[in-house]
């Protein structure tokens, strides 16, 4: 008989604690920034959004410290209101950019949260996330209709009705051997559209961390990155142009000229690694999705600049100490070292 059947608590596993630990980390920066987005917003109708985002957070960061501390697991530092966020600087980013932002964020976690549920074995991490998951289908729909709602939602290219059943004739389908491409398929547009929109976005954020960043290095890091954004971008909006199709809007207006103190710089840099870890990922399918020959090269290339970039903010982090360490496996050869 299982040992929960039993009533007995099973040990949490590698993968449920490295899942719970990643999240604390994650939600807990989302608390300062949505605490300092609530108190700027104007827009009556944006506020409660920020709210129950907020409030989401918040739970998440309840209910992993009250699993963790059962587990006698030592809960991470992550951020801290006190140490992360000055509420009382002015405003960096606009409320329509922070609808976007709340909307970015439920999109990134109906992803994770999938992730975090098909790793989760004892029966209450599986109904945690299964929770959090619904939590943001939710969050995800009331974001998407109040951007509709507002006219601030910029909907991807339509396709032309199908007609008849086709199938794939030539093997210029794939490779465009004489310097011909085909139209873009649906799902290289999906790709295209939504990395574009995600280099737009994470652009705008970049360039309001880097008015308030009071670390040279990650200044400096910031201003590379919303360089190598914004080239992202136009090489997917390029790429959509080739096939006469439209390229979303930026946000580059909704960041104001505030460059008072906002963020720790700790905060700012752990928020566009974890950016940059996604922008990995979402390449990474667009080449599974891509069977046209010149889009996987371009992702590939892509995939390499921005996998450098991330090696030098892990290192202005760990060289400031602004890296925790993520639950590790036991260096049995380090142990056995040290026994001697």
């Amino acid at each position: 008989m299982d040992q929960e059947e039993q009533g007995k608590q099973i040990r949490l596993t590698s993968t449920e604690i490295g899942q719970l630990w990643a999240q604390y980390m994650n939600d807990s920066a989302s608390i300062c920034m949505l605490s300092y987005f609530l108190e700027k917003a104007e827009d009556e109708e944006i506020k409660p959004m920020i709210a129950h985002a907020l409030e989401l957070s918040q739970a998440h960061v309840n209910n992993i410290t009250a699993i963790l501390t059962e587990e006698k697991n030592k809960l991470p530092h992550g951020f801290k209101m006190e140490e992360d966020v000055d509420l009382t600087a002015p405003r960096l980013f606009s409320d329509s950019y922070v609808l976007n932002f709340i909307q970015n964020m439920a999109k990134i976690g109906l992803t994770t949260y999938s992730a975090s549920l098909s790793v989760a074995i004892r029966a209450d991490i599986t109904d945690f996330y299964m929770e959090c998951l619904s939590e943001t289908m939710q969050l995800y729909k009331m974001s998407k209709d109040l951007l509709l709602s507002k006219g601030l939602y910029t909907r991807p290219p339509f396709f032309p009705n199908l007609e008849e059943l086709e199938y794939v004739e030539t093997k210029g389908f794939i490779l465009d051997l004489f310097g011909e491409k085909r139209p873009l398929q649906a799902l290289e547009v999906t790709n295209l559209y939504s990395n574009f929109q995600r280099n737009a976005l994470g652009a705008a954020t970049v360039a309001g961390f880097s008015q308030v960043s009071k670390s040279k290095d990650a200044t400096q890091f910031f201003l590379k990155l919303i360089g190598i954004a914004k080239k992202h971008a136009k090489a997917f909006g390029a790429k959509l142009e080739e096939s006469n199709l439209p390229t979303p809007l930026s946000w580059g207006s909704d960041v104001t000229k505030s460059t008072d103190y906002t963020f720790s710089d700790k905060l700012m840099m752990f928020y566009t690694s974890q950016l940059i870890s996604l922008s990995i990922g979402y390449y990474g399918t667009a080449i599974a999705q891509s069977p046209r020959m010149d889009l996987g090269t371009m992702y590939n290339k892509l995939v390499l600049e921005i996998q450098k970039i991330s090696v030098n903010g892990a290192n202005i982090m760990i060289k400031n100490k602004w890296m925790e360490q993520p639950p590790m496996a036991p260096d049995r050869i380090g142990l056995a070292k040290k026994n001697k």
